[in-house]
């Protein structure tokens, strides 16, 4: 969740830098010729919307977590919450969590780094429901990649 409040933090902050610049007085076109305001007001925008999104993922993980504390814990196949490991046709180990938002958020845990995947990521969808030791093919940068569950937490 830390990650997530920095993110989001990081995007209010970003919002707030936007909008003084395109409210600001250097911002005003002289001429109709100048759009550095109308540019400003657009990425002012696009900031507002990205804290809302920052917003959403937030919450978004909040309900999973609540939700995950009333349920028995399992961790027999992929799910929404669950922590996996993979190794690759290379047999190089990979971490992802399955979050409900925030794909593509890299975090540090135990000391190693892991990525949040979705279950609507094609690497989500090639994940959920599986168990462990099931393997699976992947087309990433178009290769075939082989990938092999080896622990759900």
């Amino acid at each position: 969740m830390q990650a997530l409040n920095n993110t989001h933090q990081n995007a209010i902050a970003a919002a707030k830098r936007a909008h003084e610049t395109a409210t600001s007085k250097e911002s005003i076109a002289k001429s109709k010729y100048e759009t550095f305001g109308l540019e400003a007001s657009y990425l002012a925008h696009g900031q507002s919307v990205r804290v809302a999104q920052c917003k959403a993922d937030i919450d978004a993980f909040e309900a999973m977590f609540t939700t995950m504390a009333s349920l028995p814990i399992k961790a027999d196949k992929v799910a929404l919450g669950s922590l996996i490991e993979l190794i690759d046709n290379n047999d190089k180990s990979h971490f992802y969590f399955m979050g409900p938002s925030a794909g593509g958020l890299k975090v540090e845990y135990n000391q190693c780094c892991l990525m949040v995947v979705t279950p609507a990521s094609p690497l989500g969808k090639a994940m959920m429901n599986r168990q462990l030791g099931e393997e699976f093919v992947l087309n990433v940068m178009q290769q075939q990649t082989e990938f092999e569950i080896v622990s759900i937490n």
